[in-house]
């Protein structure tokens, strides 16, 4: 597969956008299936809400040391299939095998061991499918090609809602294996069909280990790569994952309360508050690939940048105007908005790594920080909850994104400065 700009170029990069999205799907397919279903197992054994969340929150601590670690490591690794593939044709079955075996633990002991094996073994993968596209795309292509990926990831929510409706109640052992099916078909695909060995970066990198200067010198260590984004005089690279933090933080708290939202500032139904954010996760879905054209266009960190505006905005408005309606149709907007910044996150972070030898970190530390804002957002807009009231709830949401654009526009500002390659990119 190839990344040169012709017909025969742009087709292998639709191939493997397809496969890397159709790896993603299967990966979040149990991902979203796992939050939905092992809160009412736990509840089985454990009466306590809150340690049902600590057990649930368990694979976001083990994400945030194992991803960057695995990431970085398969940026060293040399294999006739490639770096990343290795991990995934081995990480990939196991854990589908894992998580089918999770409603077959009789005890509390047995169930909580293997959440943490199957947490374990999913977080090792989980940044490696997406670094294989700055792997084989081109920079002025990212943006689209991680739309797709991104409406893929999106596409398992409906998937563990269908599976939820239809097995849980009857099945509830069989619906655990659609999705353990659904990875082991992925795992399959993608291990027949692609060999990243054949990669624009693993080219570039190999060529960069030969180098007479790069012989005596060890492969790039994780902390030596933190220390350089912190030491980096401009502060670009540190922005651009704080903004990520800011604005994972904002999104997961808009989606996660909107429910109790609806209940106890709009007095709605539960049923009724839990559909507020449908229509805007198909708005999601529509916008992305359009806006994803016009970062390409225009400038990925200005779409960011606008993308977060029009959240904040939204949100305020909706919650000003208060009522069902004004609250669907903010949801929507501040949705649109929302594809605007997470299409380009990642995107933007690719495009400052100084090497290809680093793409599998950078992904890594991009999935690290959007994981950390989903973790800490929706307890500090809790938390402001408490002190404002539910009334208020979006805009607390928003006040998140507002920090979070001020980091893009900063970023936007280092831009213009700088005349470099690098910041053309953005």
């Amino acid at each position: 597969m190839t990344t040169v700009d012709t017909p025969r170029g742009r087709k292998s990069g639709r191939r493997i956008t397809f496969y890397v999205a159709l790896a993603v799907f299967a990966q979040e397919s149990t991902w979203n299936f796992y939050d939905a279903q092992v809160p009412p197992l736990l509840r089985e054994h454990v009466g306590s809400a809150a340690v049902i969340g600590l057990l649930m929150g368990m694979d976001n601590v083990l994400g945030l040391f194992i991803q960057p670690w695995i990431g970085n490591r398969s940026d060293n690794t040399r294999t006739r299939w490639g770096r990343r593939i290795p991990y995934l044709a081995v990480g990939m079955p196991i854990a589908a095998v894992l998580f089918a075996t999770i409603p077959l633990a009789s005890s509390l002991p047995a169930l909580i061991a293997l959440m943490f094996a199957y947490a374990l073994v999913a977080n090792s993968f989980k940044p490696l499918g997406e670094a294989l596209l700055p792997d084989f795309i081109r920079p002025e292509r990212r943006s689209r090609a991680n739309a797709a990926v991104k409406i893929a990831s999106s596409l398992t929510i409906i998937v563990s809602a269908l599976i939820s409706t239809f097995l849980v109640d009857s099945h509830p052992k069989l619906a655990f294996s659609v999705p353990s099916v659904l990875m082991l078909v992925s795992a399959a695909v993608l291990v027949w069909r692609v060999r990243d060995s054949t990669s624009r970066a693993y080219r570039e990198a190999v060529a960069e280990d030969r180098e007479p200067a790069r012989e005596d010198t060890p492969k790039p260590r994780m902390r030596d790569i933190l220390r350089d984004i912190a030491g980096d005089t401009d502060r670009t690279r540190l922005l651009v994952i704080l903004a990520i933090l800011l604005f994972g933080a904002a999104w997961a708290a808009s989606r996660s309360l909107i429910t109790n939202y609806g209940i106890e500032a709009l007095g709605l139904s539960r049923g009724s508050a839990g559909g507020l954010t449908l229509p805007s996760g198909v708005a999601f879905l529509l916008a992305a690939y359009p806006l994803a054209l016009l970062s390409e266009r225009i400038g990925r960190v200005r779409v960011m940048a606008l993308g977060a505006t029009v959240f904040v905005v939204s949100l305020t408005i909706g919650t000003l105007l208060h009522t069902p309606t004004a609250t669907i149709v903010a949801l929507c907007v501040a949705a649109i908005g929302a594809a605007g910044f997470v299409i380009n996150g990642a995107v933007v972070l690719w495009n400052l790594a100084p090497s290809s030898r680093v793409l599998g970190t950078y992904t890594a530390l991009y999935t690290v920080g959007w994981a950390t804002g989903g973790f800490l957002g929706p307890a500090v807009v809790g938390g402001m909850v408490d002190v404002t009231g539910w009334r208020l709830m979006p805009i607390d949401a928003a006040l998140l994104a507002v920090f979070a654009l001020a980091a893009v526009v900063r970023i936007e500002l280092l831009r213009r400065r700088s005349s470099s390659e690098t910041g053309a990119a953005l």
